[in-house]
């Protein structure tokens, strides 16, 4: 009996060896070979469409990939292009409104010092001032104090954002050389797919191959319905900001229902990234029609993400919406803001596992043995 115990203690050792093993080759070996694993995910999402060409126009497979990279680099640039340009304009606009939001609040701020309340008030500090010689090299510290430290302060922000256009600056020629890397391993890959497929599969036993193809799947259905999911909630999320925007006659509504549309990807933040604070800034500067309504569509949108997102998250993911929404909450605690999309994927991982009944085969494997499975 002390036999088959130690046993199971030494395959349970192996496997928690083999885990700590996988996790530490992720950590310190996918910095070294990441722009590998990125045109490899390339050349299997443009495979399809090369086998399209190969069997159905009969182009050569080399030609294929060669193709289908091309149009899909023109594509990215293309949409990238559009994108800048259009924030671009954007940005000129916001500059011209930004403008003359600040002259209004320096004639706002003008009004309020030139009211009897704040000149009595600063009267009365000056008399204060005046009467009381002590406290004026305390009140002269301190002022200097507040001086230097925003001095300070906005040196460190100028700095900081001078050093961020040096390192943009500086990282685009590492950036070029990363993409072109991606393409040609991509291209390689592509090229020789199958080749490449069956030589990887040799290296493993037929049930480990079998499991993996059945966990690769899930994954598959699992990510896209993940996509899936986003691209339903961003769609709903644009559509409700932009028709909102359209009944209370919003100028460019279009564009922004579209940008909060791509902030709602934030996790935990969302719409409220971009709403609040557009609500509070309405109604500081006096436009309360403006921010009751924006205030109305905000709680449409809450609304109706509470009772769209966990049903879409289910239809789509394959998840059930009770432990997405333990999953979410889990991974907030555990890891923060990003623990609201570590918790669901690894939520996903672990069915997918499940599935494949690896963890049904890893317990037979401490209990009777690699050959006494059942």
């Amino acid at each position: 009996m002390d036999r088959i115990i130690w046993k199971r203690i030494w395959r349970t050792v192996l496997i928690i060896a083999g885990l700590i093993g996988f996790v530490l080759a992720v950590i310190y070996v996918t910095p070294l070979i990441y722009p590998f694993l990125l045109g490899w995910l390339l050349a299997y999402a443009i495979n399809p469409i090369v086998n399209l060409l190969q069997t159905k126009l009969k182009v050569p497979r080399w030609l294929g990939v060669s193709v289908t990279l091309v149009l899909f680099v023109t594509a990215m640039v293309t949409i990238v292009s559009a994108l800048v340009t259009r924030i671009v304009v954007e940005i000129i606009h916001l500059s011209k409104t930004i403008s003359s939001s600040i002259d209004w609040w320096r004639d706002q701020f003008e009004t309020i010092v030139a009211s009897p309340l704040v000149q009595d008030l600063i009267e009365k500090l000056n008399a204060f001032y005046q009467d009381n010689p002590k406290y004026q090299e305390t009140i002269n510290s301190r002022i200097t104090d507040t001086a230097n430290l925003l001095a300070q302060k906005s040196t460190d922000i100028i700095t900081y954002f001078l050093n961020s256009i040096v390192n943009i600056i500086t990282w685009l020629p590492n950036f070029a050389t990363i993409m072109i890397v991606v393409m040609l391993a991509a291209f390689f890959i592509g090229k020789d797919w199958q080749v490449h497929v069956n030589r990887l599969s040799q290296w493993f036993p037929a049930g480990i191959r079998k499991s993996t193809a059945v966990v690769w799947a899930d994954l598959q259905k699992a990510l896209f319905g993940y996509l899936r999911a986003q691209f339903i909630m961003i769609s709903i999320t644009a559509i409700v900001v932009t028709v909102g925007l359209l009944i209370l006659r919003v100028e460019y509504a279009v564009t922004i229902g579209m940008l909060i549309g791509l902030v709602d990807l934030l996790p935990y933040l969302g719409v409220g990234a971009a709403m609040v604070p557009w609500i509070a800034y309405t109604f500081i500067y006096g436009d309360v029609s403006l921010g009751i309504g924006l205030s109305i569509l905000y709680g449409v949108i809450l609304v109706a993400r509470q009772m769209i997102e966990p049903k879409v998250l289910a239809s789509s993911v394959g998840l059930e919406a009770l432990p997405t929404l333990i999953s979410m909450f889990v991974g907030l605690k555990l890891f923060g803001v990003l623990g609201l999309i570590v918790g669901p994927v690894s939520l996903i991982i672990l069915t997918a596992i499940h599935r494949a009944n690896v963890f049904r085969d890893l317990y037979w494997f401490v209990v009777r043995g690699p050959s006494k499975r059942p």
